[in-house]
């Protein structure tokens, strides 16, 4: 076997949200497609959104004892900091047993302890920043890693120029095998309404009242796919069953690609791998981002998508559903625009980030 089909072994970490985890996901799925027999670890948090997403894929993982700092009280950054000589222990015991061959991290505060305890042994390393401004973790590790990938080019500006490689956002290779069929044109327009992996209360309740009290009263037809998160759940789907509003409700939903290829336009917070999910597959959006999300970062990703008329941008407290309803109600009626949005959106995906990724973690094995 030639040393350019060898199969490696790489470790991931990361976690806390998916939009943290999914890239993760997507890049091991590429590293297992080129390199058959290669093994993959993923080094997280005990979160259950890491449980619940990891467990779908079978894929190895262990965590650590770590806390984040920034945005956290005295007594949670005293906490953090306490903990970190442990995080480093553990994050060394884990290296030492796995012997990874390269080290990908791709956010969350549980990367820093585990990426430079790797540098310290002398493992190559990476890290990959999904959102337009990098997040405390990535920050401080940009100087110390060998390379920096990066999903949007605003972020570059605060990395060493000589470590960025832009590789775009790697998604889930069944949204990009999705992004390849032709969606068949429905009676009803298909509304897709995503908070994040957490939920997004501020959005459920902008959209269910502009579905149940606006739009179906007025005879729209549309058909609603709403996630939730865990704590609107039920008074979601009771409001929508009170109104007569044809949806599909749930927390937190794993069919993401099957989903996208049913919705005609999105409702949607601007995470940033929700965003890449939505360019891949083209996807006309209507974001609302999140009003508190460290440094305004979901602010910056919306109106990277915006910018060239991909998306249409909602701020949260300055819209009430009177004008939701007025938005969705004008791509409604406007199919034209609609299928713009789509072109656009689908001209700033990168389907192959994915693979970029895992040719910049090979290139640095030796």
């Amino acid at each position: 076997m030639k040393q350019s089909e060898k199969p490696i072994k790489m470790l991931l970490t990361g976690g806390g949200t998916g939009g943290h985890l999914f890239p993760a996901i997507a890049s091991a799925q590429k590293l297992l497609e080129m390199r058959p027999g290669s093994e993959v670890l993923f080094v997280g948090t005990r979160r259950k959104m890491d449980k619940t997403s990891l467990g779908k894929y079978n894929f190895t993982s262990q965590s650590i004892h770590s806390y984040g700092l920034k945005g956290k009280s005295l007594v949670e950054v005293v906490k953090a900091l306490a903990v970190l000589p442990v995080s480093c222990l553990e994050s060394i015991a884990i290296l030492l047993r796995f012997k990874p061959d390269v080290v990908l991290g791709v956010g969350g505060y549980v990367t820093g302890p585990v990426v430079a305890m790797a540098k310290m042994l002398g493992i190559p390393t990476l890290i990959h920043e999904q959102n337009s401004i990098p997040g405390l973790a990535n920050r401080k590790l940009g100087t110390l890693v060998d390379r920096v990938c990066i999903s949007l080019p605003d972020s570059g500006n605060l990395f060493p120029s000589q470590k960025i490689v832009l590789t775009g956002n790697p998604v889930r290779k069944e949204i990009v095998a999705a992004s390849q069929k032709v969606k068949e044109p429905g009676k009803e327009l298909t509304l897709l309404i995503l908070g994040g992996s957490q939920g997004a209360h501020g959005v459920n309740l902008l959209v269910a009242d502009a579905l149940s009290k606006i739009l179906v009263p007025e005879g729209m037809s549309i058909a609603a796919i709403h996630q939730t998160g865990t704590q609107d759940e039920q008074w979601v789907k009771e409001q929508y069953r009170q109104y007569g509003v044809k949806a599909e409700v749930s927390a937190f939903f794993q069919n993401m690609a099957e989903l996208y290829s049913k919705a005609d336009l999105v409702v949607s917070r601007a995470g940033a791998t929700t965003l890449s999910e939505l360019a891949v597959m083209g996807k006309p959006a209507i974001l609302i981002p999140y009003p508190t999300a460290a440094d305004n970062h979901q602010q910056k990703n919306a109106e990277y998508y915006a910018g060239d008329g991909g998306a249409v941008i909602q701020v949260e407290k300055a819209t009430t559903a009177d004008q939701l309803a007025d938005q969705i109600r004008t791509l409604y009626h406007d199919k034209e625009k609609r299928e713009s949005m789509a072109a656009v959106m689908k001209k700033l995906g990168i389907p192959e980030a994915a693979e970029r990724i895992v040719e910049n973690c090979l290139s640095l094995v030796k």
